[in-house]
């Protein structure tokens, strides 16, 4: 797919995100937390992407976990995966011990790509707008809308099933993505014209 797009098979840098997600009830109390920066009770799921934000690796941890902790393992199995990566880039959330950590044990350059100043809101930033499409891609699929699964290592599945689901799509569509929806309106013959 990579080489569709005219880029190498295996890609050089990658990009690393996480999200929190509700959980639903029956989601036991052992394996999910509470996000205080989001306000959110369930689970976090950490993406590792490439710069066209198909999956390298992912994890499912309780939402308590930060950021910079949760990020080590995913990050280490895409090192383990794919060694030619040797740069990713992720948000202000993941600055600190994590780069200096990345740069140490595993031998790679973790960049923070920071909010531009008087930026409020969400905007797309430089290099991660990738990521941030591939989970908009994960909650368009209602399994992942909410995290239902009993252990975090089935929740890790059912995202792979998801986006291997997407990229076999993106290879048999053969063109570029068109949206349905309505057609642009075309002008109509007048009153006092011939048609």
């Amino acid at each position: 797919m990579r080489k569709a797009d005219g880029r190498n098979a295996e890609p050089s840098a990658g990009l690393i995100d996480s999200r929190s997600i509700r959980t639903a009830d029956t989601v036991p109390a052992a394996t999910r937390g509470f996000d205080a920066g989001k306000k959110v009770k369930g689970r976090k799921r950490f993406l590792v992407t490439g710069t066209l934000g198909l999956l390298i690796a992912v994890h499912v941890v309780a939402a308590s976990v930060q950021d910079r902790d949760g990020a080590r393992r995913p990050l280490l199995w895409a090192r383990l995966d794919h060694p030619q990566v040797q740069k990713f880039c992720a948000d202000q959330g993941f600055s600190g011990r994590l780069v200096d950590w990345t740069a140490r044990i595993l031998g790679l350059k973790l960049d923070i790509v920071r909010k531009g100043p008087g930026q409020h809101g969400f905007q797309a930033q430089p290099k991660r707008w990738a990521i941030e499409r591939t989970f908009s891609w994960l909650t368009a699929h209602r399994r992942l809308a909410r995290d239902y699964e009993t252990i975090p290592a089935r929740s890790e599945t059912v995202i792979h099933w998801a986006l291997i689901g997407i990229m076999v799509r993106r290879l048999t569509r053969g063109r570029p993505a068109t949206r349905s929806g309505p057609h642009p309106l075309v002008p109509t013959a007048t009153a006092g014209q011939a048609s």
